[in-house]
């Protein structure tokens, strides 16, 4: 994308509040970004060969929508953590090893895509935060569920394609949480305590692909509590 065609993009943004400059091959903001005045509310930078979020981000405070999927980042830099505005949070398909505390900065983040990344731990930052409805952590490295879990408040948390061994039983606290996906991970049937069955409120367990067959989380002590959650929903629905 040449600078007349970046200019034309800036100044449609500075009425619109939305900047969209994707496969463009950008390794870097645009240089005219850095006097540009703060008036963004969507930004997408997806499908570029950025390797890292410049720290400048942290300048636009008005962002809700901010996109950066598709890319090569690694690092996550504290400076994301001053757009308390964001709503809607898109890094899936990138190369991500941690996520940093500030995050937990962004009270008003509804949906996060983590996707396809090379977390190891799950983010704990994300827990707490009371607008959160959706967490997508799926195709990473994450091997544990930990007990801070239990003060996650979305409504779904999908952790497919892991490597998660170990799943606290806190996740039965979770206020919201009615879809939970952890299809292709490292649990045994065991896993799922008496206590995650019948005191959580999970309705939509998807759990195919672990170490288990169907017939060993069938006679799980809890199961027909869980069946009889997923049921109600089901006759609800029709």
């Amino acid at each position: 994308m040449g600078n007349k065609q970046i200019k034309q993009h800036l100044e449609t943004a500075q009425k619109t509040g939305i900047l969209k400059i994707s496969l463009q091959r950008l390794q870097e903001l645009p240089p005219q970004l850095k006097n540009y005045p703060n008036v963004l509310k969507t930004l997408d930078l997806s499908q570029n060969r950025f390797e890292k979020i410049p720290d400048e981000i942290g300048r636009f405070t008005l962002i809700k929508h901010f996109n950066m999927s598709g890319n090569r980042i690694v690092d996550i830099p504290d400076a994301l953590g001053e757009l308390i505005k964001l709503e809607v949070l898109l890094l899936n398909d990138n190369m991500i090893v941690k996520i940093p505390r500030s995050l937990s900065n962004c009270q008003n983040l509804k949906t996060v895509n983590l996707s396809h990344n090379q977390l190891t731990e799950f983010p704990v930052m994300f827990c707490g935060l009371k607008h959160l409805d959706v967490l997508d952590l799926s195709r990473n490295k994450i091997t544990a569920v930990p007990s801070e879990v239990g003060t996650l408040r979305v409504t779904e948390l999908n952790l497919n394609q892991n490597q998660i061994s170990m799943l606290s039983e806190e996740i039965a606290d979770c206020p919201k949480l009615k879809t939970l996906r952890l299809e292709e991970n490292c649990l045994q049937a065991s896993a799922f305590t008496p206590r995650i069955l019948k005191e959580s409120k999970v309705c939509n367990l998807f759990v195919d692909g672990n170490l288990f067959n169907p017939k060993e989380f069938n006679q799980l002590d809890g199961y027909d509590d869980y069946m009889e959650r997923y049921t109600q929903v089901k006759k609800k629905l029709y």
